[in-house]
Protein backbone atom coordinates (compact mmCIF):
# COMPACT_ATOMS: atom_id res chain seq x y z
CA UNK A 1 0.00 0.00 0.00
CA UNK A 2 1.28 3.46 -1.10
CA UNK A 3 2.06 6.09 2.10
CA UNK A 4 -1.08 8.27 0.11
CA UNK A 5 -3.57 5.58 -0.12
CA UNK A 6 -2.79 4.43 3.92
CA UNK A 7 -2.95 8.06 4.74
CA UNK A 8 -6.40 8.80 2.61
CA UNK A 9 -7.63 4.92 4.18
CA UNK A 10 -6.90 6.20 7.30
CA UNK A 11 -8.67 9.67 6.63
CA UNK A 12 -11.86 8.00 5.61
CA UNK A 13 -11.49 5.80 8.98
CA UNK A 14 -11.50 8.91 11.19
CA UNK A 15 -13.73 10.68 9.72
CA UNK A 16 -16.98 8.19 8.99
CA UNK A 17 -16.27 5.44 10.97
CA UNK A 18 -18.66 5.93 13.48
CA UNK A 19 -20.65 3.10 15.03
CA UNK A 20 -24.00 4.28 12.76
CA UNK A 21 -22.04 4.30 9.62
CA UNK A 22 -20.28 1.28 10.73
CA UNK A 23 -23.73 -0.33 10.76
CA UNK A 24 -24.87 1.33 7.43
CA UNK A 25 -21.66 0.01 5.95
CA UNK A 26 -22.06 -3.56 6.90
CA UNK A 27 -25.28 -3.61 5.70
CA UNK A 28 -24.28 -2.23 2.19
CA UNK A 29 -21.98 -5.12 2.74
CA UNK A 30 -24.08 -7.31 3.04
CA UNK A 31 -26.46 -6.34 0.32
CA UNK A 32 -23.51 -6.44 -2.61
CA UNK A 33 -21.73 -9.59 -1.46
CA UNK A 34 -21.36 -11.34 -4.61
CA UNK A 35 -23.86 -8.76 -6.24
CA UNK A 36 -26.43 -10.55 -4.89
CA UNK A 37 -28.93 -7.88 -3.73
CA UNK A 38 -28.63 -5.84 -7.23
CA UNK A 39 -29.06 -9.67 -9.00
CA UNK A 40 -32.67 -9.48 -6.50
CA UNK A 41 -33.58 -5.73 -7.88
CA UNK A 42 -32.96 -7.15 -11.31
CA UNK A 43 -34.93 -9.79 -10.94
CA UNK A 44 -37.77 -7.86 -9.22
CA UNK A 45 -37.97 -5.17 -11.99
CA UNK A 46 -38.18 -8.08 -14.33
CA UNK A 47 -41.08 -9.53 -11.93
CA UNK A 48 -42.87 -5.94 -12.13
CA UNK A 49 -42.27 -4.44 -15.60
CA UNK A 50 -43.61 -7.59 -17.93
CA UNK A 51 -43.15 -4.89 -20.42
CA UNK A 52 -39.75 -4.79 -20.68
CA UNK A 53 -38.24 -8.18 -19.41
CA UNK A 54 -35.45 -8.48 -22.00
CA UNK A 55 -34.13 -5.21 -20.88
CA UNK A 56 -34.43 -6.08 -17.62
CA UNK A 57 -33.00 -9.50 -18.26
CA UNK A 58 -30.10 -7.99 -19.93
CA UNK A 59 -29.61 -5.54 -17.19
CA UNK A 60 -29.13 -8.23 -14.47
CA UNK A 61 -26.94 -10.24 -16.92
CA UNK A 62 -25.00 -7.34 -17.02
CA UNK A 63 -24.33 -7.08 -13.12
CA UNK A 64 -23.44 -10.96 -12.91
CA UNK A 65 -21.00 -10.34 -15.86
CA UNK A 66 -19.54 -7.35 -14.00
CA UNK A 67 -18.97 -9.22 -10.70
CA UNK A 68 -17.61 -11.91 -12.49
CA UNK A 69 -15.27 -9.81 -14.40
CA UNK A 70 -13.98 -8.23 -11.34
CA UNK A 71 -13.24 -11.54 -10.08
CA UNK A 72 -11.23 -12.66 -13.12
CA UNK A 73 -9.21 -9.00 -12.46
CA UNK A 74 -8.64 -9.79 -9.14
CA UNK A 75 -6.76 -12.96 -9.73
CA UNK A 76 -4.57 -11.74 -12.11
CA UNK A 77 -3.55 -8.36 -10.36
CA UNK A 78 -3.35 -10.09 -6.78
CA UNK A 79 -3.16 -7.19 -4.69
CA UNK A 80 -3.78 -7.91 -1.43
CA UNK A 81 -6.19 -6.21 0.87
CA UNK A 82 -5.38 -3.07 3.26
CA UNK A 83 -2.59 -4.15 5.87
CA UNK A 84 -1.35 -1.32 7.63
CA UNK A 85 -1.23 -0.54 10.95
CA UNK A 86 -3.54 2.42 11.13
CA UNK A 87 -6.55 0.53 9.01
CA UNK A 88 -9.51 -1.04 11.03
CA UNK A 89 -10.49 -3.72 8.79
CA UNK A 90 -14.25 -3.41 10.15
CA UNK A 91 -15.71 -6.30 7.96
CA UNK A 92 -14.82 -10.02 6.77
CA UNK A 93 -14.38 -10.40 3.12
CA UNK A 94 -14.10 -13.75 0.80
CA UNK A 95 -11.11 -13.73 -0.27
CA UNK A 96 -7.51 -11.58 0.44
CA UNK A 97 -7.69 -10.22 -2.61
CA UNK A 98 -8.72 -6.33 -3.23
CA UNK A 99 -8.09 -4.97 -6.65
CA UNK A 100 -10.59 -4.15 -7.69
CA UNK A 101 -13.77 -3.79 -5.49
CA UNK A 102 -16.14 -6.28 -6.37
CA UNK A 103 -18.66 -4.28 -4.71
CA UNK A 104 -17.63 -0.77 -6.39
CA UNK A 105 -18.24 -2.74 -9.93
CA UNK A 106 -21.12 -4.33 -9.39
CA UNK A 107 -22.85 -1.23 -8.06
CA UNK A 108 -22.02 1.04 -10.82
CA UNK A 109 -23.02 -1.63 -13.31
CA UNK A 110 -26.42 -2.10 -11.27
CA UNK A 111 -26.65 2.16 -11.60
CA UNK A 112 -25.84 2.35 -14.97
CA UNK A 113 -27.56 -0.40 -16.15
CA UNK A 114 -31.40 -0.09 -13.93
CA UNK A 115 -30.12 3.72 -14.33
CA UNK A 116 -31.11 3.38 -18.24
CA UNK A 117 -34.08 1.70 -17.50
CA UNK A 118 -36.04 4.00 -15.27
CA UNK A 119 -34.63 6.80 -16.14
CA UNK A 120 -33.14 7.47 -13.10
CA UNK A 121 -29.78 8.90 -12.52
CA UNK A 122 -28.89 6.14 -10.11
CA UNK A 123 -25.22 6.75 -10.50
CA UNK A 124 -24.67 9.19 -8.60
CA UNK A 125 -26.82 8.04 -5.67
CA UNK A 126 -25.82 4.81 -5.31
CA UNK A 127 -21.91 4.78 -6.13
CA UNK A 128 -20.82 6.91 -3.48
CA UNK A 129 -22.48 5.23 -0.23
CA UNK A 130 -21.26 1.42 -1.80
CA UNK A 131 -17.64 2.77 -2.33
CA UNK A 132 -17.31 5.07 0.81
CA UNK A 133 -18.50 1.99 2.62
CA UNK A 134 -15.71 0.13 1.65
CA UNK A 135 -13.10 2.14 2.52
CA UNK A 136 -15.18 2.93 5.86
CA UNK A 137 -14.99 -1.08 6.70
CA UNK A 138 -10.99 -1.00 5.39
CA UNK A 139 -11.41 -3.51 3.03
CA UNK A 140 -10.45 -1.49 0.14
CA UNK A 141 -7.28 0.76 -1.06
CA UNK A 142 -8.94 3.99 -2.58
CA UNK A 143 -7.76 3.08 -5.83
CA UNK A 144 -9.92 -0.23 -6.00
CA UNK A 145 -13.40 1.22 -5.45
CA UNK A 146 -12.07 4.00 -8.16
CA UNK A 147 -11.11 1.06 -10.50
CA UNK A 148 -14.24 -1.10 -9.53
CA UNK A 149 -16.74 1.93 -10.41
CA UNK A 150 -14.90 2.23 -13.69
CA UNK A 151 -14.99 -1.35 -14.19
CA UNK A 152 -18.24 -1.18 -13.64
CA UNK A 153 -19.44 1.68 -16.39
CA UNK A 154 -17.54 -0.26 -18.84
CA UNK A 155 -19.24 -3.96 -18.41
CA UNK A 156 -22.43 -1.74 -18.47
CA UNK A 157 -22.16 -0.02 -21.46
CA UNK A 158 -20.01 -2.79 -23.16
CA UNK A 159 -23.08 -5.43 -22.16
CA UNK A 160 -25.79 -2.78 -23.42
CA UNK A 161 -23.64 -1.94 -26.63
CA UNK A 162 -23.42 -5.68 -27.52
CA UNK A 163 -26.68 -6.53 -27.24
CA UNK A 164 -28.87 -3.66 -28.19
CA UNK A 165 -26.18 -1.85 -30.31
CA UNK A 166 -26.37 1.62 -29.87
CA UNK A 167 -29.95 2.21 -28.61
Amino acid sequence: MSDREAAALIAVQSALAKKPVVRAARMLSFFGEHSAGWVLLGVAGWLVDRRRRPEWTVAATSVVAAHATSIVVKRVVRRRRPHHAGVLVLAGTPSKLSFPSSHATSTTTAAVAYGALTNQPLVPILVPPMVISRLVLGVHYPTDVLAGAVLGAVVARGVRRIVWGRR
